[in-house]
């Protein structure tokens, strides 16, 4: 018995890419709206170009969304000419799209007025944009394209290029307002990487399970035919005995673990069945790319 497999947009090239613009254009919105709402009025600088325009704006009154076009469209270009073509029109919309939703709704109201309220769903907001536009499969440029040319001129891993310029960030706004507000800082940029990650796995896991058995084809067939998953089969050896001991693969999501459990036992009471977690699983009986 086969999973039925369900058409998506991916079957459609001209569908895919307006729904990926639809993901830009919404996420741009949501870190634009999270940036004025939450982190601007409570000077919360969570790295980043509009940490930046938030530090510029405290210092010397200049327009957060003036800041970010002046900082996001010279490094697209240098990221064009650095690092090749391959960011392309995607990721230009949410470089010139960002600090145009920054400007308007530059007189809103401010949700809270507690920085730690605003450091924590500010962190929520901009994550959740991002993760929007990331499934777009673009960017909203700034500094990460400096981390990419720094990467590439450097040789320091893109990680830490990243964490090098987001911590300088996070330090001048300690400098510039206090070192409160630097932790408020830290605070936003971990919710965003954390809210990141949600967006772009959720919030389900699955457990990949690995299993050795002297009865394996009548494991593989329970769980070929009563989980209804799949399975794969690696041919070992074992290290003391050196005799030919296969190992059967096989990934099932979180409330189907127990039963796998369960089904293994009835058959092997003894079988060997080491469990990890997969934080995302792309494929046929779980979700498409």
């Amino acid at each position: 018995m086969r999973r039925r497999r369900y058409g998506s947009y991916e079957d459609n090239p001209l569908f895919q890419k307006i729904i990926e613009l639809i993901f830009i254009l919404i996420g741009s919105a949501i870190v634009a709206l999270a940036f004025n709402l939450f982190l601007l009025p409570n000077r919360v600088a969570s790295g980043g170009v509009s940490g930046i325009s938030t530090i510029m704006d405290a210092m010397f009154g200049f327009e957060p969304a003036y800041v970010q076009w002046a900082l996001n469209i010279p490094l697209f270009i240098a990221g064009v000419i650095f690092l090749g073509k391959q960011f392309g029109l995607k990721t230009l919309v949410g470089t010139i799209f960002l600090p145009f939703i920054v400007y308007l709704s530059k007189d809103m109201d401010p949700i809270t007025k507690d920085p730690l309220l605003g450091a924590l769903f500010g962190g929520i907001g901009i994550g959740l944009g991002l993760g929007i536009v990331f499934r777009g499969r673009a960017s909203t440029g700034g500094t990460d394209l400096a981390a990419q040319i720094i990467h590439k001129f450097t040789g320091l891993t893109l990680g830490i290029c990243v964490a090098i310029i987001d911590g300088l960030i996070v330090l001048a706004a300690a400098i510039v307002f206090d070192i409160e507000g630097g932790l408020y800082a830290l605070i936003a940029l971990y919710v965003t990487s954390k809210t990141i990650d949600v967006v772009q796995i959720g919030f389900s896991r699955s457990k990949m399970t690995m299993i050795i058995t002297n009865k394996e084809k009548e494991v593989q067939h329970a769980i070929l035919h009563e989980l209804d998953r799949g399975v794969t089969r690696l041919s070992a050896y074992g290290g003391f005995t050196n005799n030919e001991r296969p190992i059967l693969i096989c990934v099932v999501g979180q409330t189907e673990f127990t039963k796998l459990k369960e089904l293994i036992k009835s058959i092997d009471s003894e079988a060997f069945v080491t469990v990890m977690d997969a934080s995302e699983v792309v494929g046929e009986g779980f979700k498409r790319s």
